[in-house]
């Protein structure tokens, strides 16, 4: 069934309120104004009395977020709470602050480098390896005549190193090939900024173009790539060790525009802010 389209807005459109709205929310006024959105759209009717219960408000937004697509025509997941996408849905994507402009000259090079690897692929495929794959595992100090790894952090510390050397500047990426031992030993690192996954949801505009996101799938294991566009809580990405679909243990560099910052549960690492 497709998504219906959605109406116009009700006047000036209120700004996302930088926190997920869901049951026991205390600014009556903001919820007053999701019921009264939620009316318009014809998924009540709701009593307009600032109450985000579960019975009948949490109800109506899992109506709107089922019935209506997100603002690049991808369906909202169905759970009851008010994040930035179905808040970029029911209210306009100009509602929701969005980061498309890399911070630096270093972001900016690496980039535009990432992009020249988008399709390198593993040789044989499935062997963690290959002419371009070994370089990037060489960059973080592993021999991939030794063994097989994981080289989604080499790929993206890889992309730093060619971008700091063609710009004549250190490489502020924490050399490592480990995901999660980027995010613990990043917090230790002047250069890098950590974004916690509840900051990123609150506010969406703290994740730049050049972040890395971080995920966590417990035991040790992760998964990271580099944010090319962070817009209404989607991201465009580009992942070194990774397939089509998202993967920790793909076959090659994609880019892919499927990730929410709500699914990046660990957070992000953004070494924007160094110089140049």
């Amino acid at each position: 069934m497709p998504f219906e389209t959605i109406p116009p807005g009700l006047g000036t459109a209120p700004p996302f309120p930088d926190r997920i709205v869901k049951v026991g929310e205390t600014d009556k006024a903001l919820v007053r104004l999701v019921q009264e959105r939620l009316n318009s759209l014809g998924c009540g009717p709701l009593k307009v009395n600032g109450v985000y219960d579960k019975a009948r408000t949490e109800r109506a937004v899992r109506l709107f977020q089922g019935r209506f697509a997100d603002v690049t025509g991808r369906p909202l997941e169905v759970d009851g709470k008010i994040g930035s996408l179905s808040w970029g849905t029911m209210f306009g994507a100009d509602t929701v602050p969005a980061s498309t402009r890399a911070p630096s000259k270093l972001i900016v090079a690496v980039l535009k480098f990432a992009r020249t690897q988008i399709g390198v692929m593993e040789s044989p495929r499935g062997s963690n390896r290959g002419p371009q794959v070994d370089l990037y595992l060489k960059s973080v100090k592993l021999d991939p005549k030794r063994g097989s790894f994981a080289w989604c952090v080499a790929f993206t510390y890889f992309c730093f190193q060619e971008a700091a050397k063609q710009l004549g500047v250190d490489n502020p990426h924490v050399r490592t090939a480990g995901v999660l031992d980027h995010w613990n030993r990043a917090k230790s690192v002047s250069a890098a900024k950590r974004i916690t996954h509840a900051r990123a949801i609150a506010d969406p505009a703290l994740v730049r173009p050049g972040s890395l996101f971080v995920m966590d799938f417990g035991g040790g294991a992760g998964h990271t790539g580099l944010v090319v566009e962070s817009a209404n809580g989607r991201l465009v990405t580009i992942e070194g060790n990774s397939n089509d679909g998202g993967s920790r243990e793909g076959i090659g560099v994609f880019r892919r525009q499927a990730r929410k910052i709500a699914q990046i549960n660990k957070g992000f690492i953004d070494y924007g802010d160094s110089e140049p």
